[in-house]
């Protein structure tokens, strides 16, 4: 019988899950809502409950070698979760006790960017590279480091937290508690927070008046983008700008071969894009010009958490 895991990304919305085999293939897809639940307990039931009758449907075929998780303050080496940014538990929580328990597997669980970079390395562009880095632009930022072919977790397993850098001295309060995060600015909640700045401060004509501010997403300021709107363009050469030049002093110190960018607001391709390259290589250490590109990861944009959340889990079965 052939081996699955499950990859699971947390989010702070939604949290998807897949059946990933050897070869990067996801055999069957599900999500639940992630911040619907008053517990953990209850989250983590549910959760379990759904992919069991997922995967019940390929019993005959596939059998479930262990779980990979990705979410926000997984700590890689105690197993457990803390502090999670965006999301309603804050106590902290034996992640994999508990997910072993409900399931009796091994389970894996890490940074949810961390599994993104896992991901990329072993199903997507980093398959030959040792150093390089993957940004997530989801609800926030997210982001993990690969130096010299190993990730970087640092001594307590919580390193290469680039979305907490702080780039604006009390700037926009953070889901971490602190001010002027990276992440409250280049992410899709940040796009979001600078229109509705913009709209408020601002008289000028935007498609974006038409819809109710509470009801504004990032996908409509992308859509308003597209069709010439010049306040939803300024946002996107705002975020691009802030996020670029975050990551030509992030490269000051970690000199990668790659910058990999992933999650939604990724999606935006050249409008998120060229303001972001173009700032990065104007900041850029000039020592280090001309060495370090910034690209599309090369997941599925809708598949790379899931995937890099089974990535981390295959590791860990083949050690």
């Amino acid at each position: 019988m052939k081996k699955i895991v499950i990859g699971i990304d947390i989010g702070g919305t939604n949290t998807k899950f897949g059946l990933v085999d050897q070869k990067g293939r996801i055999i069957a897809r599900g999500h639940i809502r992630t911040n619907e639940y008053d517990t953990f307990e209850l989250f983590l039931t549910e959760l379990v409950n759904v992919v069991k009758e997922k995967a019940e449907k390929y019993k005959d075929d596939y059998k479930i070698a262990g779980y990979g998780v990705g979410v926000p303050n997984g700590n890689y080496f105690s197993g457990m979760v803390k502090d999670a940014p965006n999301l309603k538990w804050k106590e902290e929580i034996n992640f994999i006790e508990q997910l072993e328990n409900l399931t009796g597997v091994k389970s894996y669980i890490t940074n949810d960017a961390n599994a993104a970079a896992i991901g990329e390395k072993l199903f997507g562009k980093a398959k030959d590279m040792n150093d390089f880095i993957v940004i997530t632009l989801g609800t926030g930022l997210g982001s993990g480091i690969y130096c010299g072919g190993k990730l970087l977790y640092g001594s307590t397993g919580l390193a290469g937290e680039i979305g907490h850098i702080i780039v604006k001295e009390e700037g926009r309060l953070c889901g971490c508690g602190r001010k002027g995060c990276l992440e409250t600015y280049a992410s899709a909640t940040g796009i979001v927070n600078t229109v509705l700045k913009k709209l408020k401060r601002e008289e000028r004509k935007s498609i974006l008046r038409q819809i109710h501010k509470r009801k504004i997403e990032s996908v409509d300021i992308y859509e308003a983008a597209l069709k010439g709107d010049e306040l939803a363009l300024e946002a996107f050469e705002f975020t691009g700008r802030i996020l670029g030049k975050a990551l030509a002093n992030v490269v000051a110190v970690t000199s990668p071969e790659a910058i990999f960018l992933t999650g939604g607001l990724s999606k935006a391709g050249d409008i998120i894009f060229k303001p972001a390259i173009r700032y990065f290589e104007n900041e850029l250490f000039n020592s280090l010009k001309g060495t370090v590109k910034i690209l599309e990861s090369g997941l599925k944009g809708s598949d790379a958490a899931v995937l890099g959340a089974a990535a981390l889990c295959w590791n860990e079965l083949s050690k």
